[in-house]
């Protein structure tokens, strides 16, 4: 039986986690981004506020989670060769960690990215023979600092 977890009695203290992934890409995409050549425009702009949406949607897409009273959000893209990493770092006072968050966060950045470079990555056939989102985790979870 699925149930919601009683943090009722826990104390609110400050919490901080950050998440990264990465998405693979053609050599030919990563090029497009750096050139400002991808048609739908930056994708790093638009997937910057597609994360931090994601962020505070956290409760509504993982039905056990609770809402968060989020301090704050921060949300970095990185091109490493035909690679895209996404670091999102969450923040709040509250009585449960944000480790969901950035990962969702994490998560979302990197699909918005996916989907505004879609026409490049797809083969003859209409596949992605070589688009991966890969290597989501959580980096580092701090309790009771800041």
């Amino acid at each position: 039986m699925a149930r919601m977890v009683d943090i009722g009695s826990k104390p609110e203290v400050a919490r901080c986690a950050t998440a990264r992934g990465r998405l693979q890409l053609r050599p030919a995409t990563a090029q497009a981004i750096t050139g400002g050549e991808v048609p739908k425009g930056d994708p790093f702009a638009t997937a910057r506020v597609a994360a931090i949406q994601a962020v505070k949607a956290t409760p509504t897409i993982l039905p056990l989670c609770h809402p968060l009273p989020i301090s704050s959000v921060e949300v970095e893209f990185a091109l490493d060769g035909a690679e895209v990493e996404c670091h999102v770092t969450v923040s709040a006072t509250y009585r449960t960690g944000v480790e969901m968050e950035a990962l969702t966060g994490v998560m979302a950045g990197l699909l918005c990215v996916w989907d505004l470079v879609k026409p490049l990555e797809k083969d003859e056939t209409g596949q992605y023979p070589e688009t991966r989102i890969h290597n989501v985790e959580v980096v580092e979870k701090l309790k009771g600092e800041g």
